[in-house]
C-alpha cells in the first residue's frame, strides 16, 4: 500500500495510567510500558501501526511536557515539531485542537487519523484497512469520521456508538452517543445489532474538525487560531502555555460528536483493546490452565483467574486466591480483586492523599 502524503495522524499519549497502578506510574505511565509482553511500549506499537498509511514524518504526538524524554528515548525519529507538548492536562478536544490547527497551518487539505497510545490492536492488517475505508470517505465531503468497534459482550466498560441501519456500505451514519451504560442498557445494545463500542478513533479532514470547533467549542477555536502564526516556530511553547491557561477540560465527543450532524462511524472488528483496566489485560494475555496470567516468578496453589506481575529476581507463592491482582512494582505491593475497577480507583486516591506523590 502506497502511504498518502495528505494523510496525518495525531497520537493522544498525555494520559497517566491511574487504572494500572502500580505498574503505571505518572513518570512512567501505561503508554511507555510493554504491557503485552512483546518487546515494544504501547506507544511504540501504535506508532508502527500507522506507518502503512503514511510517512513518519507525518505522525505526531499530543503527550505532556514530562513525557518528551520518553517520546524521544521510544522513538528516535521523531523531530520537536511532531512531538506537542500540553502544559497542562485538559482532555481530548484541546489536545485534538493543538495538533489540528498546527497541522493546518502549513497543510490545509490534510485529513488526520486520532488515536489513543494505548490501544491494543491483534489483527492489524484489517485495522489499516478499516482505517482506509475512513480515510476514503472522510476525504469526500464535510464529514467527521469515527471508528466503532463491533461488541462481543454486553460491556458497562465503554462508550456506545449507535446507528442508523438503513445507511449501506461499511460506513455507516451515526444516530446517538451514550456514555458507559448500566447492564441491562448494554445487553440491550449488544442484542440490537445496531450499537458499537466508541474506541475513541476519528477521522476527519483539518479544516472539517476545525469548522466544527468553530461551530461549537469557539473559545477552543478562537484561542488555538489566535496563534496560527506561532507554530513551528520558537514561539510555540510559549503561546501554547499561554492557550492551555486560558483552555477549559472538555472531551471530544462531548464537546463536538455528540452536538454535529455529520458523523459517521464505520464499524470493526480487528482484535481491539483500550486497556483500560487490569481486567482487560488478564482477557487478552495467554493463561494458565486454571485461568492465571503471570509475568514474574510465581507458585501458585488453589488459584485461578489471578494476575501476577512481579521482578522476575523475587519468588511469589499464591495459595487459595481467585480473581485477584497480585501486583509488585518497585515501592508498591498491591493484592485486591482484579474486576473491582472502582475500588482500584479509590485505592489510588487513597494512596496520594494519605501516602504522598512518591508513590503515585
Amino acid at each position: 500500500m502506497e502511504t498518502n502524503r495528505e494523510t496525518f495522524v495525531i497520537i493522544m499519549a498525555g494520559g497517566v495510567g491511574s487504572r494500572f497502578w502500580p505498574y503505571s506510574r505518572q513518570s512512567h505511565p501505561k503508554q511507555f510500558l510493554d504491557v503485552l509482553g512483546v518487546g515494544k511500549s504501547l506507544l511504540q506499537l501504535t506508532y508502527h501501526r500507522f506507518l502503512p498509511l503514511c510517512p513518519k514524518e507525518n505522525i505526531y504526538i499530543v503527550s505532556n511536557e514530562s513525557y518528551y524524554s520518553l517520546i524521544k528515548e521510544q522513538l528516535p525519529d521523531m523531530t520537536d515539531d511532531q512531538i506537542l507538548l500540553e502544559p497542562n492536562l485538559r482532555n481530548t478536544a484541546p489536545c485534538i485542537a493543538y495538533a489540528s490547527y498546527k497541522i493546518a497551518c502549513k497543510y490545509p487539505d490534510a485529513t488526520t487519523i486520532v488515536t489513543p497510545a494505548d490501544h491494543a490492536i491483534f489483527m492489524e492488517d484489517e485495522f489499516v484497512r478499516t482505517c482506509q475505508v475512513a480515510l476514503d470517505f472522510a476525504k469526500t465531503d464535510e464529514k467527521l469520521v469515527t471508528i466503532g468497534i463491533k461488541p462481543s459482550r454486553p460491556e458497562t466498560g465503554y462508550g456506545y456508538i449507535q446507528y442508523k441501519q438503513e445507511t449501506n456500505g461499511e460506513v455507516k451514519k451515526v444516530k446517538t452517543f451514550t456514555e458507559k451504560p448500566q447492564l441491562e442498557l448494554a445487553k440491550a445494545f449488544f442484542e440490537s445489532g445496531d450499537f458499537v463500542w466508541n474506541a475513541g478513533i476519528f477521522i476527519w479532514k483539518v479544516k472539517n474538525i476545525i469548522e466544527a470547533f468553530e461551530n461549537f467549542l469557539p473559545e477552543i477555536s478562537e484561542t488555538f487560531s489566535a496563534i496560527s502564526d506561532q507554530y513551528y516556530t520558537e514561539q510555540e511553547k510559549e503561546k501554547i502555555e499561554w492557550a492551555y491557561a486560558r483552555t477549559k477540560s472538555i472531551s471530544i465527543d462531548y464537546g463536538v460528536m455528540e452536538k454535529a450532524d455529520n458523523v459517521y462511524v464505520v464499524p470493526g472488528e480487528f482484535g481491539w483493546s483500550d486497556l483500560g483496566s487490569w481486567s482487560s489485560l488478564h482477557e487478552y494475555h495467554q493463561k494458565d490452565s486454571n485461568g492465571n496470567v503471570v509475568d514474574g516468578n510465581a507458585m501458585l496453589y488453589n488459584s485461578s483467574q489471578c494476575i501476577i506481575r512481579s521482578p522476575k529476581n523475587k519468588l511469589v507463592v499464591l495459595q487459595g486466591l481467585e480473581g485477584y491482582l497480585v501486583a509488585d512494582c518497585d515501592d508498591v505491593l498491591m493484592i485486591c480483586k482484579k474486576d473491582d475497577e472502582k475500588q482500584i480507583r479509590s485505592i489510588v486516591n487513597d494512596v496520594k492523599s494519605e501516602k504522598g506523590e512518591k508513590f503515585i
